[in-house]
């Protein structure tokens, strides 16, 4: 698979779409804090549905996601590598938190840039953090996964998704979602049928686990807590029969949004489905299991149910751009995005550094 280029445009429908999936999930905050995906949808069908939605300002803002996401990949975009990447990280996720009017950061990430001294030895890193456990690192990593897409370049995926998360996120269950979201983007590049990527997952943890040892920084303190992940990704990858990475994925046989969201709750920690690092990217890759080449349906699971919507959105929005590029997209739902020349920009560099000369 490493010889397979694609499209640029797959990589600029894998930004919009993410920025999308968060303007979309987020409306403005009326849909990210509603906790019934059932009312969720009937506001949507009061507004004509999906296909009659321009997500544009001032009532369709991005919101924390967006802006954090491209923080990471105009980072990522200068081509810088190792420390200097690193550097360059904190210094643009410090100077993102200036553009936060409204759009409603959560308080790890608040308190994980107010850590950050980028620029001074060691200053992108912050203390070890035992309630850092939110999708604050994983809704921000999928163009990771746009830079470091080949299979060969895993081990540079791991580390770059874990140090980036680890800037506000300094906990397995924060950072390890960064590492899902940028591996699935990855895997969505690459072309890996949906069914495997849970078990790749898996099989890439214990890369995270030996990349933290490496650092010799509170070690101790990441291996208790380290287990939670990778239980929680085993008891769903279970229940869905994909424990092995194949088959069809098993879905529940009424599985509407009220169902939907009693299901997602069961995957959460702390009452808020997809609040946390290792069911946001859960919410995303369940429904893109179910939404196949349907946008539409994609939103319907993974942006307009009754828990982080706009953290979930912004993944499977990602993802489902990497794999399907804008076919099929309502052209009102991403032409007229806040931020949109800057998305493209970013997509078009970033696919430049990750297949030199295509």
């Amino acid at each position: 698979m490493d010889n397979t280029v694609p499209s640029s445009d797959l990589y600029v429908a894998a930004m919009l779409l993410s920025a999308a999936g968060d303007a979309l999930g987020y409306r403005n905050q009326l849909w990210e804090y509603c906790k019934s995906g059932a009312q969720i949808h009937s506001e949507l069908k009061e507004l004509g549905g999906l296909q009659n939605i321009t997500a544009s300002l001032p009532d369709w803002p991005v919101s924390d996601d967006t802006v954090l996401h491209l923080a990471t990949g105009e980072s990522l975009a200068t081509g810088k590598l190792d420390e200097e990447l690193y550097q360059e990280l904190a210094r643009r996720y410090v100077a993102a938190m200036s553009d936060m009017e409204g759009r409603k950061p959560g308080p790890t990430s608040i308190l994980g840039t107010s850590q950050l001294h980028p620029g001074k030895p060691g200053g992108y890193r912050i203390p070890f953090n035992p309630t850092a456990t939110g999708c604050g690192a994983a809704m921000r990593a999928m163009c990771i996964g746009l830079r470091f897409p080949r299979p060969s370049d895993l081990q540079q995926l791991v580390a770059v998704s874990v140090e980036s998360g680890k800037m506000t996120h300094n906990h397995p269950t924060g950072y390890l979602g960064s590492l899902a979201s940028a591996l699935f983007t990855a895997l969505a590049v690459q072309r890996v049928p949906l069914e495997m990527w849970g078990l790749r997952l898996l099989e890439a943890l214990p890369l995270a686990q030996d990349y933290i040892r490496s650092t010799g920084s509170d070690v101790e303190c990441h291996l208790e807590v380290w287990e939670y992940f990778r239980e929680s990704w085993e008891r769903y990858l279970s229940e869905r029969g994909l424990s092995q990475g194949s088959g069809h994925a098993v879905f529940p046989s009424q599985y509407g949004p009220a169902e939907r969201d009693k299901e997602y709750a069961r995957w959460c920690l702390d009452d808020w489905a997809g609040r946390s690092g290792h069911d946001a990217p859960m919410i995303a890759y369940d429904a893109l299991l179910g939404a196949g080449d349907s946008w539409e349906e994609l939103c319907s699971r993974s942006m307009f149910h009754g828990g982080d919507s706009d953290s979930t959105g912004v993944i499977a929005g990602s993802c489902w751009g990497a794999l399907h590029g804008l076919s099929g997209v309502p052209e009102g739902n991403y032409s007229q995005l806040e931020y949109r020349d800057r998305l493209e920009n970013v997509a078009k560099s970033l696919h430049k550094l990750a297949w030199p000369g295509h």
